[in-house]
Parts: structure tokens; sequence; C-alpha cells
């Protein structure tokens, strides 16, 4: 018999809210990219540059994520049964891999620049990163006012932050330039950013790659769940337990649970769901609930190995399956 529980939930993000938080960030940020684009031309300086190709990726980030947002709001129709939730997720990967080819790039105009530094004008190098400074935290402002638990706006977040760092090492690099003369600072703030920019990156695949590849979310270790749900009395065997994200902070479970001949079913079914809402906040959940089948005592010859079977199902179970451990019958294993 199967069973389907759900709860109407809103996870993700939160729609009109977040598009207006990011419009305001993309604003601020194309507006000053701009600016920043002919200064760093007139100053000579990569750092600049660097800064405003990095802006340049903000800016098709949140654009990005606004239209991830608008994709995910649409109801679940035809064949795509989850709707297109898994757009935020496309777009938190696409801004991961975005952030680590800007950061090949820089890493080898930076090292090109170390050997035949050019002159850079330090002064303007520092104006502008001073401002861009403050248009960067206001947009991080912005973004950090949306739903960030979105591994979609965690990624536009991600961007404009690494930016904010760009221009702080841009900022030092420009004030040593103009203080002492030492051209080469302005292609090690590039490597410093680079760092940045490669850790940040490196997160937001490894997050969306597990979401892809239906990986158990941060914190759930399936093998113990299923161990949990077999201590309920009444529950002889779980098998088929799979956990996985349709999309950030919405998790999904099904599993396949055989209960004791004659116990309650529907009660037990209610009880795991109970169990799974109240531990691990997961509530889409399809559960398929059987009796089962136990093999008689006189046939196996040992009551230690009575096992809950159900005949001709599952040939090729998924996973490890969890077994309620048998109490060892009288005289058995006794002192």
């Amino acid at each position: 018999m199967g069973h389907e529980h759900d709860h109407d939930h809103t996870h993700g993000v939160s729609g009109d809210a977040d598009r207006r938080w990011l419009t305001v960030a993309l604003t601020l940020i194309a507006g000053f990219m701009a600016v920043e684009v002919v200064v760093g031309l007139l100053a000579n300086s990569l750092a600049l540059l660097s800064d405003a190709a990095h802006m340049l990726t903000d800016a098709a980030a949140i654009v990005l994520a606004l239209g991830a947002i608008r994709l995910a709001a649409r109801p679940a129709r035809g064949k795509y049964t989850y709707g297109y939730k898994r757009a935020e997720i496309l777009s938190a990967q696409a801004n991961g891999i975005t952030l680590l080819v800007l950061a090949g790039w820089l890493t080898y105009e930076a090292i090109r620049r170390l050997f035949e530094p050019p002159e850079v004008t330090g002064g303007l190098v520092l104006a502008t990163a001073l401002v861009g400074i403050v248009v960067n935290i206001a947009a991080a402002w912005a973004i950090s006012k949306a739903n960030r638990t979105s591994l979609n706006v965690e990624g536009a977040f991600q961007h404009v932050l690494n930016d904010l760092y760009g221009f702080i090492a841009t900022a030092a690099a420009g004030l040593i330039v103009l203080v002492t003369g030492f051209a080469r600072a302005d292609s090690i703030a590039t490597l410093i950013v680079v760092a940045l920019m490669v850790k940040a990156g490196l997160g937001l695949v490894r997050e969306s790659g597990r979401i892809f590849l239906e990986a158990a979310p941060a914190g759930v270790d399936p093998d113990a769940l299923g161990r949990g749900l077999v201590e309920l009395d009444g529950i002889d065997e779980v098998h088929d337990l799979h956990v996985w994200q349709i999309t950030s902070g919405e998790i999904a479970l099904s599993a396949h649970v055989l209960v004791r001949a004659g116990a309650d079913c529907h009660g037990l079914r209610q009880r795991i769901e109970r169990l799974l809402d109240h531990d691990y906040d997961i509530t889409h959940t399809t559960l398929q609930v059987d009796h089962s089948h136990v093999v008689d005592a006189a046939a196996v010859g040992d009551a230690r190995h009575l096992l809950p079977m159900l005949n001709d199902h599952c040939d090729d179970a998924h996973g490890p399956v969890h077994r309620e451990r048998p109490a060892p019958a009288a005289g058995i294993g006794a002192p």
C-alpha cells in the first residue's frame, strides 16, 4: 500500500521580496561598473579592471538569480513534476563556474604583470576603490536582505562579497603605489582576490553538485535515520530509503517500510512522518508501508535468524537494508 504525505510549506526564495532586493543590488553594481572600466583604463590598473570584470560577473550572477526566481515560481505541470525549482541550482552552479573561470584569467594576467609591471596611477586606483567599497557594501547589504538559504541567492551574494574584498585589496594596493611607487602591489592585490574567488567558486560548485547528484542534505545521515526508524515499535524493516534535496531548503524522502504482521500500518506511517518532521524537518515524504512476512522459527532452526521479508519484492533494493534486531529466544545466548 502506498501513502503520500505533504505539507503546504514554502521553501527557497520568497519571490517578490527577493526580486526587489536583488534589483537594488544590480542597479548599484551596473552603474559603478561602467565608471570603473573608464578609470581602470586611465589608471592602467589591472586591479581596477579585474574588479570591473568581477562586477560584470556580479551583474550576470544577479540577472541569473532573478531569472531563476521567476522560473522557480512557475507551478509544476506536464513533464516537469517539480516545476522549475532547480533553475535556482543551475544558476548557483553557473555562478560558481564563472568565479573559477574569472579567477584563472586574473591569475594569468597578475603573474604576467608581476614580471613586467606597468605604470599604475595610484591616486586614481585608491579613490575608485574606496568608492567601490561603499557601493559593494550597499549591494551586499541589499542581497543579504533576500533569502540566503537559497543557494541561488547565496551565489549572487558570494559574487558581491568577493568583489568587496577585491576593492579592499585594490584600495590597499593603490595606497602602496601612491606612497612607495611599488607597482607590483597592484598584481599582488589581484592574486589575493583570486584566492578568495576560488574558495567561493569551489563552494558553490560543490554544493550545487551535491544537489544534482541527489546526495543527502548536510546534517542528515541516511543510515542513522534508517536505524532510528526501525527502532519504532512495530517496524521490522526499512529499505529503498532515499533522502535528497529538490532545491535549497526543500528536502524530500521516500522509503519502503515493512511493519509487523497485525500492526497498525497507518498509525506507524503517521508516527514516522511526525518523527521526520520533528527531528529532521522533512515534510515531503513518500512512504510505501507493507506488512512483513516472517519466516517461521521451525523453518530456519534458529530464532536469531528471524528476519522480516516480503516475498517477490525488491529484487534489487537500493542502498542498505535496515532491520529490527530480533530479541534472542529463551536459552539462546544466555550465560
